[in-house]
């Protein structure tokens, strides 16, 4: 961190920008203590406030912008690029899905301050076809937003800020080791979590030509689309397929049938909704859960149909003369 305020002293604005531009491209570099600490030396008069908060505002617009029009480009397969490289990208493809489709344009103007949220909301805008000028401005917004808490912060507890750089500087080996212990710690937790879910349903998967058999057959089958009423909505599902999310399936487990396989997929990286899905009903005593290999894409990629969601229509009948 006294490297950092070195830094910061010695390349002001431009590094600052640059720091923020790079984490809202994905980088794993962390931009708020660089904006927390350039407050603090704002507040003594060492850097232009204005100037750091002016280059911040334009890196992380310039940054979303270019998320955006990739989403707008490629769709979902940006989404899904991004939550694959996630420690948790089950959490990624449904927390994001919920967060935007329950609050839309102000999610974009929240997602700086929601973990995970902040690289994927851009792409998922659009994807999902937000008109350019609302989504500039919940961008602005959140920009601003952002940048302006982290700025005050370190404005507001400046002399706390020149403490711990101070106490950093003098114990930078125990500082490392403390953050790397804590970041190791929380890379094992996540790792252990996937691979015990890997290892629970991997040896029941489906593979998409034994689905498509026993579609073909006739076979009794429960096939089940995974994800959320957002993503039912803007992609294909395998024919026959109930639309749930994991709440529901949750929720409604004591309903699904007990004479026959009950299939799973989704359109998620290494088909870890239906995964869980499949953790799920295997804990209530569904043992004929299969999730499908390779999930929807594979299903695709294998050239067999698909069908789009068919909204309900409510025709009102005649009223009959009396």
């Amino acid at each position: 961190m006294d490297a950092l305020s070195a830094s910061l002293a010695q390349f002001g604005v431009p590094l600052v920008g640059l720091n923020v531009l790079l984490q809202q491209l994905g980088l794993p570099i962390p931009a708020v203590p660089t904006m927390i600490v350039a407050g603090a030396m704002a507040a003594a008069s060492r850097i232009s406030a204005t100037g750091v908060f002016a280059a911040s505002v334009a890196a992380s617009v310039f940054a979303d912008l270019l998320w955006f029009w990739a989403g707008r480009r490629y769709g979902y397969r940006v989404l899904k690029l991004l939550c694959r490289v996630s420690l948790s990208p089950d959490a990624c493809v449904r927390q994001t899905e919920g967060i935007f489709e329950r609050y839309g344009f102000i999610s974009v103007v929240v997602s700086k301050f929601v973990p995970g949220f902040s690289t994927v909301a851009p792409p998922m805008a659009g994807a999902l076809r937000m008109p350019l000028g609302p989504f500039l401005g919940a961008a602005v917004a959140s920009a601003a937003l952002w940048v302006g808490a982290a700025m005050a912060a370190g404005w507001v507890f400046s002399r706390q800020v020149d403490v711990v750089l101070g106490w950093m500087a003098q114990n930078s080996a125990a500082a490392a080791m403390a953050i790397g212990a804590l970041l190791a710690a929380y890379v094992f937790h996540k790792a252990w979590q996937r691979w015990r879910l890997s290892r629970l349903v991997l040896a029941s998967r489906i593979t998409v030509d034994e689905l498509a058999a026993l579609i073909d057959g006739r076979a009794p089958l429960h096939l089940i689309d995974v994800g959320s009423a957002l993503a039912h909505d803007h992609r294909p599902h395998i024919p026959g397929a109930v639309l749930l999310d994991l709440d529901e399936i949750d929720r409604t487990a004591g309903d699904f049938p007990t004479d026959r396989d009950i299939v799973l997929y989704c359109a998620c990286p290494n088909e870890e909704a239906a995964r869980r899905a499949a953790q799920i009903l295997r804990s209530r005593g569904f043992s004929r859960t299969r999730p499908l290999a390779g999930g929807l894409d594979a299903w695709i990629a294998s050239g067999r149909s698909v069908v789009n969601k068919v909204p309900a229509v409510v025709v009102e009948q005649p009223r009959k003369a009396a």
